[in-house]
């Protein structure tokens, strides 16, 4: 009993690590791919263009080629980051791309007439967006954006591979000293608590958004 909880102590300080690049992640990547999808939506067929290959090239790249871009890459160009800054600005930029096909997508979804509507009530552009769009289609994309934020907390995993001393690696750490499987359960354990929160927050706010079915 001491020796699991000794390992569930040490287990919780890499948690933190986690949740800390869990936390900037989506706080900077769903503004980002709200911004990068009314831009797509509505901007001119250049920014459209420019932002199609942001989202092409972090979609279609591995995410730990770009932690590895970030981290180490970057140095050729006399650019060093922090391991924590390069894992959080990958995360972003990633993230950011695949939130912003998913509210592309739940934006486009909206039928012409809720525009139409709007610009009856004399309602400008940002007012139509903020007031009638994105309430509905925050609905839409809900179901698409919490598998998102599952994944998120299983992808924070791989910043191991630039040193950051997150959950997984302090699982690692303690099987190597002590071989023992026992900081692997524990850590699988925290990552189902993770998960678990994640989706119960997911499903308060589908409830809530349900009044717009």
């Amino acid at each position: 009993m001491d020796y699991l909880l000794q390992v569930t102590t040490h287990l919780l300080q890499g948690c933190i690590l986690t949740l800390q690049l869990y936390v900037v992640t989506l706080l900077f990547a769903l503004p980002l791919a709200i911004f990068c999808a009314l831009g797509r939506v509505s901007g001119p067929k250049a920014l459209d263009r420019v932002l199609g290959l942001y989202g092409w090239i972090f979609r279609g790249t591995p995410l730990l080629l770009q932690l590895f871009f970030f981290y180490y890459g970057l140095t050729i160009f006399g650019i060093s980051l922090s391991p924590f800054l390069a894992a959080s600005l990958t995360f972003v930029l990633n993230y950011g791309a695949y939130f912003m096909e998913i509210f592309r997508g739940g934006i486009e979804s909206i039928d012409s007439g809720q525009y139409e509507a709007a610009k009856a009530l004399n309602m400008n552009y940002w007012q139509t967006m903020r007031r009638i769009i994105l309430p509905q289609a925050v609905r839409v994309v809900l179901p698409p954006t919490t598998n998102e934020a599952i994944t998120l907390v299983k992808d924070t995993a791989l910043v191991v591979v630039i040193g950051m001393g997150e959950l997984l690696r302090s699982a690692k750490e303690i099987f190597t000293r002590d071989f023992s499987l026992t900081p692997f359960a524990v850590a699988a354990i925290l990552y189902l608590l993770m998960t678990s929160v994640v989706i119960r927050f997911f499903r308060y706010l589908e409830r809530r958004m349900a009044y717009y079915d």
